[in-house]
């Protein structure tokens, strides 16, 4: 039946063409994004889990710069305590030097001093951004934190973090306490920082003493290759946890991807024949809409 009310065939044709046009504009807006999830009516479980998870990947990236600074610190740290364990070589070497018979011990300990005084000024001189751990006050702080990792667990977040025993590392008590390794009375009484063998003969009494000196030097020089150790150590697990971090925030980046990008290809291909769709449907409606036409013809 032909009306001139009710056009079916328009009606139809019409609904056709609004469903083709809003998926080619769907379409038209994930290849323009890049996204197949761009908000949270295109898919809302998607979106929510993608925007956790890249606020998530934002902590990371701060976790990574907090490394960053970390590893440096304690690069710093690894640096003068390694530089030290050179002059207390020397410093070890002048004693057993000194300990032979008639030997100018007071041109020895000048050699001493300087090597004493190049201990102290490593040691203040390990600052890196206002942080000090060879000459500190571990009275108040005996440990150092440094964020190592960011997690969610059951909707629950943490910041992780690596610690570093101060105590262990400090070479002077800034407090002048004597704690550091280098200022404390070692096992035979002698101070790294003050030992003086300029009064020292060869009488057997002194000599005993310088031996008690060279003793207490290689005391200090396993203390401090300890102290070196354990930051080589930190320095290590730091640069591990850097590495990833970053290949977390990387797998995370993918994963999110999965998640809510486009395929550009499966797109590009469904536009164009969205397109073709398009340009039958407009074909389709004209063609229903001449239908009236056709009647008005009946009555010429």
């Amino acid at each position: 039946m032909s009306s001139l009310m009710t056009n079916a065939s328009a009606m139809t044709a019409l609904q056709t063409l609004r469903n083709t046009s809003a998926n080619l504009a769907e379409t038209q807006n994930r290849i323009s994004t890049g996204y197949r999830v761009a908000g949270a009516e295109d898919n809302a479980a998607y979106w929510s889990i993608a925007t956790t998870m890249r606020s998530d990947n934002m902590a990371l990236s701060a976790v990574e710069d907090s490394l960053g600074l970390g590893a440096a610190t304690v690069d710093v740290m690894y640096t003068a305590m390694d530089s030290t364990v050179d002059v207390m070589n020397e410093i070890k070497s002048k004693l057993v030097a000194a300990r032979t018979p008639g030997v100018d011990r007071g041109k020895i300990q000048s050699d001493i001093n300087e090597l004493q005084n190049q201990l102290k000024s490593t040691a203040e001189s390990a600052v890196f951004n206002g942080e000090n751990w060879l000459s500190s006050d571990v009275t108040t702080v005996t440990s150092k934190e440094i964020v190592s990792s960011f997690t969610r667990v059951g909707g629950a977040v943490s910041v992780l973090t690596t610690t570093v025993d101060i105590t262990a590392t400090q070479l002077y008590d800034t407090t002048g306490g004597g704690s550091g390794i280098l200022d404390r009375a070692l096992t035979n009484g002698n101070v790294v920082d003050t030992i003086d063998i300029s009064a020292l003969t060869d009488a057997a009494a002194d000599l005993t003493t310088l031996e008690g000196m060279i003793s207490d030097v290689d005391e200090a020089l396993g203390l401090i290759t300890d102290s070196a150790t354990l930051l080589g150590s930190t320095k290590k697990r730091v640069d591990l946890q850097k590495d990833f971090v970053s290949a977390l925030i990387d797998s995370i980046d993918r994963g999110v991807g999965q998640l809510v990008d486009a395929d550009m290809n499966k797109e590009s291909t469904r536009l164009q024949a969205l397109q073709t769709q398009q340009q039958l449907g407009i074909q389709a409606l004209s063609i229903a809409n001449q239908g009236s036409q056709n009647i008005l013809s009946l009555f010429r």
